[in-house]
């Protein structure tokens, strides 16, 4: 963690075929290596998937999915006078969606489908039914948080 000043957010560029930002910030953090057009193909068919299986349209399955998955509170180790406490603290929005984003993929590629594609497009869509293991994780950190709660007077 930087002393001196704090890091500068960097703007990302919306992605070129539904020009939104949340698309290009999912194919970033898919990407493998510098492939960025073999991640945004994985992403698109991965909505197209979606689109053919709910009969919806595919964006809007994709940004409930993400939606679902964002947590709210998390758990944050602080040190007060030699014991360490895990304290409870709200997510701020950058965060929240950057972990659903995250906890999507990571879970996506522990799934036993053929391609990376109809994995993504298995966990999105679980996670829009509110199921599946990237919901799983929010509803334990939830928990934990939940659990912790005694503790949110360390909060600084």
């Amino acid at each position: 963690m930087a002393r001196r000043r704090s890091a500068v957010k960097r703007e990302v560029t919306p992605d070129p075929k539904y020009k939104s930002v949340l698309i290009a910030q999912f194919t970033n953090c898919l990407l493998r290596k510098g492939k960025k057009s073999t991640a945004e193909s994985i992403l698109y068919e991965c909505i197209d998937t979606m689109a053919e299986k709910t009969q919806q349209d595919g964006l809007t399955v994709f940004k409930k999915a993400i939606n679902n998955v964002k947590p709210i509170l998390e758990v944050k180790s602080r040190r007060v006078g030699g014991a360490t406490y895990q304290v409870p603290m709200e997510v701020p929005q950058g965060r929240r969606t950057a972990l659903a984003i995250r906890w999507l993929i990571t879970y996506a590629k522990d799934r036993k489908e053929n391609t990376m594609a109809d994995r993504l497009a298995g966990e999105m869509l679980q996670a829009c039914n509110n199921e599946g293991a990237a919901m799983k994780k929010r509803e334990d950190t939830h928990k934990m948080a939940e659990a912790n709660k005694a503790f949110a007077h360390f909060r600084w």
